[in-house]
C-alpha cells in the first residue's frame, strides 16, 4: 500500500511540473518515513554515499570540458571544419550538423552541451540558408543524442559506477553504434535533401580546407587521447575527464587564444549549476533506491523475469520498452540510478553481457532526450529555432527510427561492441 502511494505521489509531482530531482527527493523523504525503524539520518546518509564515488568526479569535469569548449569557441572550429568536409553535399549543413555532433561528442561527453553549443550557431545558419525550421531543429536535436553514445560519455561513467563495469570497455562499446547512428542520420538527410532540393555549402579552396583542418586538429585529437589513455591504462576515466578539461583550457587559452583567466569564474559557475542538477538527482535517486530495496523490488523484478523463461532477447526488448517510457519524463542519470541496480542482477542471471546492457540502456535513454515532455535536447533546439514542441517532435521522428534500428542491431549483434 505504501509503495503504491509513494508511486502516485512521485507521478503527481511530475505532472505538477516539479523538477525531477526534487520529485525524487520528496518521494524518498516520504517513502523512507514510512519504513519501520528507519533513522532520521538515513536520507542524508544515502544521498552522501550515492555521490561518494571517485568515478562520479568525472561528471562535473566533463561538463567543465564542454563549457570551456563553448566559451573557447572550439565548437565554432569544429563546425567550420565539418562544413568544409561535407558541406558540398546536397543538404550539406545538415550533414555538417551530424558530423560536428559526432566530433563534439568525442570531446565533451554531453548531449545537452552539444545541443546548446552547436545549435546556437547552426540552427540560425541553416534557417538563413533556406532550410526549414523543422529540418534545422530536428537535425540538431537528434544528432546531439550521439553525445551520450560516442565516448567519452557521462552516462557511461554513471553506468560504470553503478555496476562496476569497466568504463573503458563501455567507451569502446559505444564507438560503433554511435558512428552507425551518425551515418544513418546522414542517410536520412540525403533523402530529405534530394526530395526538397536542399542547398549545398559554398565551395572553398584547397588552401582554406587545409587551414580549417589544421585549426580543428587540436580539438579532434582529444577523444583519441582520452580513449587511448583509458584503454591502455595510462589514466582512469576520472583522470581522463580532468585531463580533457585542462587540455581544453590550454588549447583555448594558448593555441586559439579565445579565453583568458578572467573567463574562468563564469565557466566554473555554469559548470556548478549544470553539475548540481544531475548530481542532486543522482543523490536523491540513491535515497529512493533504499526505499525500493526495503520493499524488495529487486526480488519482484527477478521473479517476473524468471516466470518468463530465460530468453535474453525478450528481456532486452522489455528493458528497451521500459526505459523508453521512463525516458519521456526522467533524465538519464536518475533513471539509471533508480532502475539499473534493479535490472542488472537479472541481466547477469540471463547471461546478458554488462557492456551490452549498458549500451542498450544508454541508447534507449538517449531517445528520451528528444521525446516530449522532458526531452531536454528537443526543448533546447526548439527554443533556439523558435519552433513548437509538437512540430519539433515530428521533425526528429525519422532520426529516432535510425536510433531504434541501431539499437535492435546492438541487441542481436553484440559482437559489434567489441570492435
Amino acid at each position: 500500500m505504501e509503495l503504491a502511494l509513494i508511486t502516485l505521489l512521485f507521478v503527481g509531482l511530475i505532472i505538477l511540473g516539479i523538477p525531477i530531482a526534487f520529485s525524487i527527493g520528496i518521494a524518498s523523504l516520504v517513502g523512507i518515513g514510512t519504513m519501520t525503524g528507519a533513522p532520521t539520518t538515513m536520507i542524508p546518509m544515502k544521498m552522501f554515499y550515492g555521490l561518494n564515488s571517485y568515478v562520479l568526479l568525472a561528471v562535473p569535469l566533463f561538463v567543465l570540458t564542454a563549457n570551456i569548449m563553448n566559451s573557447g569557441q572550439i565548437s565554432h572550429r569544429l563546425i567550420s571544419f565539418s562544413i568544409a568536409l561535407v558541406g558540398r553535399k546536397p543538404g550539406g549543413l545538415g550533414h555538417a550538423n551530424v558530423l560536428v555532433s559526432m566530433l563534439f561528442a568525442g570531446v565533451s561527453g554531453s548531449s545537452t552541451a552539444d545541443t546548446a553549443g552547436v545549435g546556437k550557431i547552426l540552427i540560425p545558419n541553416m534557417i538563413n540558408k533556406g532550410y526549414s525550421r523543422e529540418m534545422s531543429v530536428g537535425v540538431t536535436a537528434a544528432s546531439s543524442t550521439i553525445g551520450g553514445i560516442i565516448p567519452p560519455s557521462i552516462t557511461m561513467v554513471i553506468y560504470g559506477g553503478l555496476t562496476n563495469t569497466s568504463v573503458g570497455q563501455l567507451f569502446i562499446g559505444g564507438m560503433v553504434p554511435g558512428v552507425l547512428i551518425g551515418l544513418g542520420m546522414m542517410f536520412v538527410i540525403s533523402i530529405i535533401a534530394k526530395r526538397d532540393n536542399l542547398p549545398k555549402a559554398e565551395k572553398i579552396s584547397r588552401t582554406e580546407f587545409i587551414a580549417l583542418t589544421k585549426d580543428a586538429i587540436p580539438a579532434m585529437i582529444t577523444p583519441l587521447i582520452i580513449i587511448g589513455g583509458i584503454v591502455f591504462g595510462v589514466f582512469t576515466p576520472t583522470e581522463a575527464a580532468a585531463f580533457s578539461a585542462v587540455y581544453a583550457y590550454f588549447v583555448s587559452a594558448f593555441y586559439y587564444k579565445s579565453i583568458s583567466l578572467k573567463d574562468l569564474p563564469k565557466i566554473f559557475t555554469e559548470t556548478l549549476k549544470l553539475s548540481c542538477l544531475s548530481l542532486f538527482a543522482l543523490a536523491a535517486a540513491s535515497a529512493l533506491g533504499e526505499f525500493l530495496g526495503y520493499y524488495q523490488i529487486n526480488a519482484i523484478v527477478s521473479g517476473f523475469f524468471s516466470g518468463m523463461g530465460s530468453n535474453e532477447y525478450l528481456f532486452l526488448f522489455i528493458i528497451v520498452a521500459f526505459f523508453l517510457f521512463v525516458g519521456t519524463f526522467m533524465d538519464a542519470i536518475p533513471a539509471m540510478v533508480l532502475f539499473v541496480p534493479v535490472v542488472y542482477p537479472v541481466a547477469l542471471t540471463l547471461g546478458v553481457d554488462p557492456v551490452q546492457l549498458g549500451i542498450v540502456v544508454i541508447i534507449t535513454l538517449s531517445i528520451g532526450l528528444i521525446t516530449p515532455p522532458y526531452g531536454l535536447c528537443l526543448l533546447i533546439a526548439s527554443a533556439i529555432g523558435d519552433l513548437s514542441i509538437d512540430r519539433s517532435f515530428k521533425a526528429v521522428m525519422p532520426y529516432i527510427a535510425v536510433i531504434v534500428l541501431v539499437l535492435i542491431a546492438v541487441i542481436f549483434m553484440p559482437f559489434m561492441l567489441l570492435i
